[in-house]
């Protein structure tokens, strides 16, 4: 099994200074603001994404 994609910036602040935390897996703190954050995968949706007209993403 891979592992997941670090993210880019802070969920928070916006600030691309994050590292893993020591909390466990996919825990992450931000340096710039100072806060610790999980990202888990919380599973799939049953009824999925459908393209709207005007191309964008919406949830039906």
């Amino acid at each position: 099994m891979s592992e997941r994609a670090a993210p880019f910036y802070c969920p928070y602040c916006g600030d691309e200074d994050l590292r893993p935390s020591g909390e466990g897996h996919g825990a992450w703190e931000c340096g710039a603001c100072n806060r610790a954050f999980r990202l888990t995968f919380l599973g799939l949706l049953a009824r999925g994404l459908q393209r709207a007209d005007n191309g964008g993403d919406n949830h039906i």
